[in-house]
C-alpha cells in the first residue's frame, strides 16, 4: 500500500500535471481542428505540439543517464561487494557530465558491477551520492548497500559494516552481467498521460456535441 501510494505520488506532480495536460490541450486542437474544426484551432495546435514533442523528445535523448534509485526507506536491506568502472561527476538534473565535481547541482556517478552473495547474479548499475564516501574515484572496488527484492535499488553508504570493504578487495566482475536502469525515459509518463488527456477531451467533445 505504503509502495503504491509513493509511485502515485511520483507521478502526480505538479510540473508532470501541468505538462500532460498542456501537451494534451495542443494533441487535442490538431484532431479536433483537422477533423471538425475551425481552422484556428489546428493552426494553433500544430506548433503547439511540435514544442511538446521536442521537449519530450529532448528528456528521453540518450544523453541523460539513467542512474537507479535509492533502497526504499524501512525496506529490506544487504551489502555486497562492488566493481568500480568508472565514477565521473555529472549535474543531478540532466545526467551531463561536468568538468568541476565541486560546482553546484552536481553529484558523483558511479558506474559499479554489484557481486552479491545472497544467490543473485551480478549485475551493473549507475549509483549517485554527492560525495565520494568511500574514496572510490581511486579505487577499483567498494561496498554498496542494495534492496535484495528489488536489486535495481542501489546506495553508496558513507560507512559500510567493517567486514565489507576486506571482502571487496579483489573482486573481479563476470564477462556477461544485467544492467539495471531505473526505469523508462524521462517525460514518457508525461507523454503518455497527455495523449490521454487529448483521449479524453475527444471523447467529451464528442458526447457533449
Amino acid at each position: 500500500m505504503n509502495r503504491t501510494l509513493s509511485s502515485l505520488r511520483a507521478f502526480f506532480t505538479v510540473p508532470g500535471l501541468a505538462g500532460a495536460v498542456a501537451a494534451g490541450l495542443a494533441f487535442f486542437a490538431v484532431v479536433q481542428g483537422a477533423v471538425s474544426g475551425p481552422r484556428w484551432l489546428l493552426l494553433t495546435g500544430l506548433p503547439a505540439s511540435a514544442l511538446a514533442l521536442a521537449v519530450f523528445g529532448k528528456l528521453g535523448e540518450p544523453s541523460r543517464s539513467y542512474a537507479v534509485r535509492r533502497p526504499r526507506g524501512g525496506g529490506p536491506r544487504a551489502f555486497a561487494p562492488a566493481v568500480v568502472h568508472g565514477v565521473r561527476a555529472v549535474h543531478k538534473e540532466t545526467g551531463r557530465p561536468v568538468a568541476d565535481g565541486s560546482a553546484l547541482a552536481t553529484v558523483f556517478e558511479f558506474d559499479l558491477t554489484v557481486v552479491p552473495e545472497d544467490g543473485l547474479p551480478p549485475y551493473r548499475v549507475l549509483v549517485r551520492h554527492p560525495l565520494d564516501v568511500q574514496g572510490l574515484l581511486h579505487r577499483s572496488s567498494g561496498v554498496v548497500e542494495y534492496d535484495p527484492r528489488q536489486p535495481w535499488r542501489v546506495a553508496v553508504p558513507a560507512d559500510p559494516p567493517r567486514e565489507w570493504p576486506a571482502r571487496a578487495i579483489g573482486v573481479t566482475a563476470p564477462v556477461e552481467v544485467t544492467t539495471y536502469t531505473s526505469g523508462p525515459p524521462a517525460g514518457l509518463r508525461t507523454f503518455v498521460a497527455s495523449l490521454v488527456c487529448a483521449a479524453m477531451l475527444l471523447v467529451l467533445v464528442r458526447l457533449v456535441g
